[in-house]
């Protein structure tokens, strides 16, 4: 896929690593609607950097930006979020799922209403908003060459390197490699979906003596650049026949 004059949208953009994926995708022409919860303020700023931005394969402009409101665990303001997308840029055919609840619950403290919140925002969400990508955008991109349309889901090295106390956001993390498993296979071939498993990524906030701890379990000695997890994510949109995969991007941590 050429990325240059394609739209996507990015959920989750204003999260650090968000908004380094929406800027990623606009250094290559891309334009974006950066979707946010709460943070109208940090969504707006990353519009204003991806506008100041010129289109790196023709220099004939800047790529275009709009930040668009969503509650994701809401089905129906999912669905407002991709009507809104098609009326300022349309057809849009990426879509990457970034946005993420990551808490640390003890299993003794977890709640009902807490589990809930977090599969609904990491796994529901995820499953979705791919549900609303391929009704309302894919259709307008109809009887082009496949794929028409691109799915990216940020996982993380925990869905199969669990950590303790971390159950709920452990097991949504493996839940949506399930899903982007199984959505590969349905909406193939004209919607590739796939998954980037990410590790720790800078920066970092933990002591001297726990980041010391953390590195001592990744055979790079270091952790990951966001410029990193980007370029993955820009590999797995440019090839046209990888789908259904899950591009670890970790360190080794995941061996």
């Amino acid at each position: 896929m050429e990325l240059s004059g394609k739209s996507a949208i990015v959920t989750g953009s204003t999260g650090s690593l968000g908004g380094e994926l929406a800027k990623a995708l606009a250094k290559t022409g891309c334009d974006c609607i950066c979707h946010y919860h709460k943070n109208k303020e940090k969504a707006e700023k990353l519009v204003g950097e991806i506008k100041a931005m010129s289109r790196q394969a023709d220099s004939t402009g800047s790529p275009r930006a709009f930040a668009i409101e969503a509650d994701l665990t809401e089905p129906g303001q999912i669905e407002a979020l991709f009507d809104e997308a098609l009326n300022h840029f349309a057809p849009v055919q990426i879509l990457i799922n970034s946005a993420s609840v990551f808490e640390r619950t003890p299993l003794h403290e977890i709640s009902v209403g807490q589990a809930r919140r977090v599969f609904d925002l990491n796994l529901t969400a995820c499953i979705l908003t791919a549900r609303a990508f391929a009704q309302k955008i894919s259709k307008s991109v109809k009887g082009k060459d496949a794929p028409a349309g691109k799915i990216i889901n940020i996982c993380d090295v925990a869905a199969t390197r669990p950590w303790a106390e971390y159950s709920l956001y452990c097991a949504s993390k493996a839940g949506l490699i399930g899903a982007t498993k199984a959505l590969a296979k349905e909406l193939a071939p004209e919607i590739t979906v796939n998954a980037l498993s990410q590790g720790m990524v800078q920066p970092v906030q933990m002591t001297a003596e726990e980041e010391k701890r953390q590195l001592s379990f990744i055979p790079m000695r270091r952790f990951a650049e966001t410029r990193e997890v980007a370029a993955a994510m820009i590999f797995l949109l440019q090839n046209d026949y990888v789908t259904g995969q899950v591009l670890n991007v970790c360190g080794g941590r995941g061996i």
